[in-house]
Order: structure tokens, then sequence, then C-alpha cells
């Protein structure tokens, strides 16, 4: 499965190695890796030749690529090609967590389903973090499934400890990722060996990614002025996030007035977030009102692939491919929302009396598929994020692929409700939503039984 998402990848990256150079966030990934393999650290060269330390972007990502770099070379290719290692790992883990299941189908399915999926292949030439940090959740909620699976205790710990380690390195390559700690070190345990030890193992897998982070920390207290946990960029999302022209996604930084001669850049996030404050409580009313226009521009359509090949070479990728792409993604990305919905498809609706909580969930399910059919589409996730908390056994009972992709998905959508929507952000999902549509597709769904006994009554 691994051998199989490496090649296509590589492939890609074959392709690409000489026609799409880094842009956008990249370049800017790109050039901090070059600066720290040479020696410089993690900071900035200005144009008038002054240097200064910098955290703006977080620096997980970039240290990789340094150390690629520093041995083999500053080409951009071959951050491409462990771009696509990472990839292929995220394809094993997927594999991995259904692979304890009776029929070993379900787990070719789900890795399958990672190792094409248009997007994540699409974007691995990307010098950017989500695919990354896509693959190192899925490995994450790896290890989570092996610890829950593991009888032995010694052996259990040392598994909810690998969680956490995965889960710090992803911190440091995208800082939501410390979200899941808690309920990634739960799920591992679950409830059924006890609530304190599931507890106790969400606060150790936090503990260790905080350990992981903390070396990074004390840096930025250092040099920074401020005691940022990996990145400070914080302000500036949050402004952005603010900006009624950028309709819940992305949109030019306006700066305030009192910032503009601010040049310190922890000191410059801290006004932006103080000025993005003042216009939230001046209006909360239009800042939640951007909220279904955040999801909207996160959930709906992901195209980051197609933007960053279109937008790094228009000539070798130009418009007609970029459509093309969108669409595929498109298609495939619904379809994996459906068979996600689908494996939460109550079992026993087709019997006589269901009852009403079945009758609910079968209700949010109908209309999540119905979405996932239309523009609509964040409004399908927000779907099976209901039904997975309505599931029964309970998230810290079933399955841990249910607990980690309820985790994800909740982490992506609260956060970017708070700052702002795009498209890539949702690639954080995308691995634990082909596991789940995995179980949908490799499972007996009673929907059409359910259809026909409604139908004869």
């Amino acid at each position: 499965m691994a051998a199989a998402g490496l090649l296509v990848r590589l492939v890609v990256v074959w392709w690409a190695w000489d026609q799409i150079p880094p842009t956008a966030d990249g370049s800017y990934y790109h050039r901090l890796a070059v600066r720290i393999a040479e020696g410089s650290g993690y900071t900035w060269l200005w144009p008038d030749g002054s240097v200064t330390h910098a955290a703006h972007y977080p620096v997980g990502y970039p240290a990789v690529l340094a150390l690629v770099y520093w041995a083999l070379g500053a080409v951009p290719g071959l951050a491409m090609v462990l771009n696509a290692l990472v990839g292929a790992l995220g394809c094993l883990a997927v594999h991995q967590m259904l692979a304890p299941l009776r029929d070993r189908r379900i787990a070719l399915v789900g890795g399958l389903l990672v190792a094409f999926h248009p997007g994540l292949v699409g974007y691995t030439p990307a010098l950017m973090t989500e695919g990354v940090s896509a693959s190192l959740v899925a490995c994450a909620a790896w290890a989570a499934t092996a610890a829950r699976a593991n009888h032995d205790d010694r052996r259990r710990w040392l598994l909810v400890s690998a969680c956490g380690l995965l889960l710090g390195a992803g911190t440091l390559v995208r800082p939501q990722c410390l979200v899941l700690a808690p309920i990634f070190g739960a799920v591992a345990w679950g409830a059924r060996r006890g609530l304190r030890r599931a507890l106790l193992a969400g606060a150790v897998v936090t503990a260790l990614a905080l350990a992981v982070c903390a070396p990074w920390t004390a840096r930025n207290c250092d040099k920074m002025g401020r005691c940022a946990l990996v990145s400070v960029n914080g302000g500036w999302n949050l402004l952005i996030g603010t900006d009624p022209a950028g309709e819940g996604a992305w949109a030019p930084l306006r700066t305030p007035a009192e910032c503009r001669e601010v040049f310190d850049e922890a000191a410059k996030d801290q006004c932006f977030q103080r000025a993005a404050g003042r216009t939230i409580v001046a209006a909360p009313g239009a800042w939640l009102a951007l909220v279904p226009k955040k999801l909207s521009a996160t959930f709906d359509y992901c195209g980051a692939a197609g933007w960053y090949l279109h937008d790094a070479n228009p000539k070798a990728f130009d418009e007609r491919a970029k459509l093309v792409l969108g669409v595929a993604e498109t298609v495939y990305e619904r379809a994996v929302v459906i068979l996600a919905l689908l494996a939460l498809w109550p079992r026993r609706l087709a019997r006589e009396r269901p009852g009403p909580i079945r009758w609910f969930l079968a209700a949010i399910l109908l209309a999540g598929i119905a979405f996932a059919c239309s523009r609509h589409g964040w409004l399908a996730h927000l779907a099976l994020l209901v039904t997975l908390c309505w599931r029964r056994p309970g998230l810290l009972r079933a399955h841990p692929i249910y607990g980690a992709t309820w985790a994800t998905l909740a982490c992506v959508a609260a956060v970017h409700a708070v700052f702002f929507g795009a498209g890539r952000y949702q690639m954080l999902v995308l691995p634990m939503m082909c596991a789940l549509a995995a179980l949908g597709l490799g499972r007996r769904v009673g929907l059409a039984r359910t259809v026909s006994r409604l139908l004869r009554r």
C-alpha cells in the first residue's frame, strides 16, 4: 500500500521537478529551510541586509526540509520527494488502522482511497504543510488504534506515547494539531478500560506533545520577546477573519493605523490581535455571520492542488488542467463524504420499531447525503459531526477511527470558524475521512433494506 501511494506521487514529482517552483507560502518555507541548512538559523534576511529572528511560520516543516537540503542540496524537487514519502506513510497508516478488522478488504479500500486521492496526490509538489500534517495525524491515529487493540499495559503505554510524540511533531508543522492530543489519547485507551485511565492517557499524550514543542517555545521566549508555543501569526489570521471583504476566506491584510509603525514580528502580531479583538467586540453579530461562509470556504471545495500548480507555472498547468483536476477532486471528495456518512447508518433501522433516536440519525444522514450532492458540502460535514456525537456506542467505546475522525473534523471546523477558511485546510482530515469511507463501503449498509420496508408499509 505504501509503495502504491509512493509510486503515484513520485510520478507527479517527476513531472513537477523542473516545472513547479516554490510559490505562495511555499516560497517562504523554502527560503527559511535554505537559511537553516546554511547555518543561519530560523531567521529572515531583509532587502536592506538586516537579519531578524522569525517565528511567523511554524518551524517543523522548514526544519525537516533544511535537513534534506543540508544533506543533498537545496533543490525544491528533493522537498517534493520528501512530501511523497510522507504521503505514502499516510496511506500505510490508514491501511494499518483498518487491518485488524475481520474483512481485510476494508483496509485495502481505505489505503487505496488515500493512495489515489486526487487532492493529496496533486498537492505533492507543493512545499506546504497541509499534506505533511495530514499524514502525521493519520500516523497518530494509527498509534492510537494499535494502543486500543493491545492488551499489554506496557506496550499500550508505549503506543500512547508514540501518539503523543507524533502529535507533537504535527504541532510543530501545524499548531492546531495540539487540540487533537487529549482526544486522541482518550480514544487510544477507550472507556471500557476505565474512564480515569482514558483521561490519564489524554493527559499523557498532551504532555508529550507539549514536551516536543517545549525547546522551540523556549527559543521564542528568548529570541522573539514573546512566549509563543510555535508561531506568531494568530493575530494576523484573526484579523483577516474579521474582514467582511474576504467573505470568510483569505483577504489581503488591512493594517490598522496603530500597527503601521510596529515592525517587531511578535509585537506586530499582538497589535493585530488587539485590533481584531476590538472589531469582534464592536460587532459580534457581523463576525458570527461570517462563520457559515468560513466553513463553506473550508469544506465546499478544496482545489488546493490545482491552485498551487497553476500559480507556480500557468503554462505547465493551465486553466483547463486546473478545472479538470478540480472537478475530479470534488467528485472524489464528495463520494468519500457520502461513504463516510453511510458508515454511520443505524444498523437496526430496518427493524419493526427502530426508535426515535435512530430515525433522528437517519434523517441527519440523509440530509448530509443530500448536501454532499449540492453546493453546500460544509453542511454534509456538519451532519457527519452530529451523527458521530450521537453514535452508539460512544466515541470512546467505538473503533478509534470514529473518535479520531470526529476530533480532526471538529478541530478543523472550530479553528477556521474562528479565523478564516480555505479549501487547503480541510486536507488535514482527508486521510481520516477516507478511513471512515472505507468502513461505509466495506460493510453492508441497511439503507436499501430500510427504504424497501418503508415502501412495503
